[in-house]
Formats: structure tokens, C-alpha cells, sequence
């Protein structure tokens, strides 16, 4: 079992051509927010993480957003978050990132979002963080994705036990019921 207080969240600074992609993460923050779980992420305004912080905030969520200096102007650093933390650089970003949250989900997003997702999955593998960590597929977002970790899996390029390791979920409720039931893999070497 997981104690889930915060969620650490990584998404795009960007919307995505598909409006659904911001009613689902506006849903999914807001849902957050009704379960009292907090939500930890990047501190920018802008996209699908302005979006989720927005709704999380809305419906009386605590928002906390960490951002490196560089990014303040790029990503226009949101102002009105419970607590926004401005950091040196992108490493100190996703260290708060990792000591802040309970679990990660990765929402729909572009390079810097995939490069956060495998940093923490490569990390939960190498036990520096006994942590879940979750795809949120909205849409269907990440099933090519999927496809291509299933086909590492069957080349045996990653070991099924850390695929199974991966949280999949399309609805708030599963995906919050899915991190709260969760407990680090038994490692499969066979």
C-alpha cells in the first residue's frame, strides 16, 4: 500500500490540438484535489500543467510548483499555487520533484515530459525510489508508447516484472486507486 498525500505530476507545457486532452487533465486535477491528494509539479502556467493546477486549485487542492529559474519567463511560473519553489537548474526541479511527491504520473506531454517518465521508472528500477510511477492514458496517448515497451519486453530488453511495475490508468478514480493499492515488484530474474 501507498500513502498518497501529493502526486507528482509530468506534463506539457503545451495543450495538444485535441481540447479533450486539457478536460481530462482539468478532471483528473480536480479529482485529485476531492481525494485530499496534493499535486507537485513543474510551476508553470502555461499547457496542460497550467491546466492541472488551475483545476486542482479550483476545487480547493494544494498546488505546489517547483521551476528553475530558467523557466520562469519561458513557462510564465504560475504565481497563484499554494507554495511555488524557484530552483537553480532542472536537476534540483526533479529532485523536489521526486522527495516531494508519493508517486509520479506522466500525462500527455512532449520530450521533456518522456525524459521525466523514464528517469523516475529507471530510478524505481534501480531502487532509488520504491515509488509508483503511472501513465495516465488519455485518449489512448500513450498506447504507441506501450507498444514499443512491450516490444523492449519481448526482445528482452526490459524484464516483464518492470513493465507490470508500470501503473496504467484512464479515470481519476483508477488511477488514484491503482497508486494507493500499489507495492514495489518482487524482482522476476527468470
Amino acid at each position: 500500500m501507498t500513502e498518497l498525500n501529493r502526486l507528482s505530476i509530468f506534463t506539457g507545457s503545451a495543450s495538444g490540438h485535441d481540447l479533450t486532452y486539457q478536460q481530462e487533465v482539468r478532471t483528473l486535477g480536480a479529482a485529485l484535489a476531492e481525494a485530499g491528494v496534493g499535486v507537485v509539479y513543474g510551476g508553470g502556467k502555461v499547457g496542460l500543467m497550467g491546466q492541472i493546477a488551475d483545476a486542482a486549485l479550483e476545487a480547493g487542492g494544494e498546488v505546489i510548483g517547483v521551476i528553475p529559474e530558467v523557466l520562469v519567463e519561458r513557462e510564465a511560473a504560475h504565481r497563484g499555487l499554494t507554495q511555488l519553489e524557484v530552483v537553480a537548474d532542472m536537476h534540483t526541479r526533479k529532485a523536489c520533484l521526486g522527495e516531494l511527491g508519493d508517486a509520479f504520473v506522466t500525462l500527455p506531454g512532449g520530450m521533456g515530459t518522456l525524459e521525466e517518465l523514464f528517469e523516475v521508472w529507471t530510478w524505481q528500477y534501480l531502487g532509488i525510489y520504491a515509488k509508483p510511477v503511472a501513465l495516465y492514458n488519455t485518449k489512448g496517448f500513450w498506447n504507441p508508447l506501450l507498444k514499443m515497451i512491450d516490444h523492449q519486453v519481448d526482445e528482452g530488453f526490459i524484464a516483464g516484472w518492470r513493465r507490470d511495475a508500470l501503473v496504467i490508468a484512464d479515470t481519476p478514480e483508477d488511477l488514484i486507486s491503482q497508486l494507493r493499492a500499489w507495492e514495489p515488484p518482487a524482482e522476476d530474474v527468470t
